[in-house]
């Protein structure tokens, strides 16, 4: 089970899951139908928040949420299941490394404990920051990249036009 307290479900919670359902709209290329994206990314907020109070392993919710993520953007934001599936898989491995980086940073170049700032629900907020600015910079760059390049496509009841 993987406590919340209500600081990090507003200061970390919604924003990444915002910003997940909007990396798997860009990595799909598809054009954002903002009514969509709010109704597919509350629910989304709304499952994280339930599945981390299920009692499962550490990385059994990575993969009931990237499930979610996939059964989501197929049905609401009607992105086909091929370019979704892998619109999901990219935006995950893309957060996992870039928290990787942001742990091997304060783990060894600040040289802080880990395991203390973590469990501290403050100091794990201010240090998991990082990860989030670098995964959304990653993704408004590809953004950006896409909409220069107009290689965006909109979808209208499940066929790309």
């Amino acid at each position: 089970m993987l406590r919340l307290t209500l600081l990090e479900v507003v200061l970390r919670i919604l924003p990444e899951e915002f910003l997940v359902i909007f990396a798997v709209y860009v990595f799909s290329k598809t054009v954002i139908n903002v009514e969509k994206y709010m109704k597919s990314s509350i629910i989304y907020i709304i499952a994280v928040y339930v599945i981390r109070f299920l009692p499962i392993q550490y990385g059994v919710h990575s993969i009931l949420n990237i499930i979610i993520i996939i059964i989501l953007t197929v049905n609401i934001n009607k992105i086909s299941i091929i370019k979704s599936i892998q619109a999901s898989l990219m935006t995950v491995i893309l957060l996992f490394i870039c928290e990787g980086i942001n742990v091997f940073i304060v783990q060894y170049v600040f040289k802080v404990n880990v395991k203390y700032v973590f469990s501290q629900p403050l100091s794990k907020i201010v240090y998991s920051t990082p990860s989030l600015v670098i995964f959304a910079l990653i993704v408004f760059t590809y953004y950006i990249y896409l909409v220069k390049k107009n290689k965006l496509s909109e979808v209208m009841n499940g066929e790309i036009i």
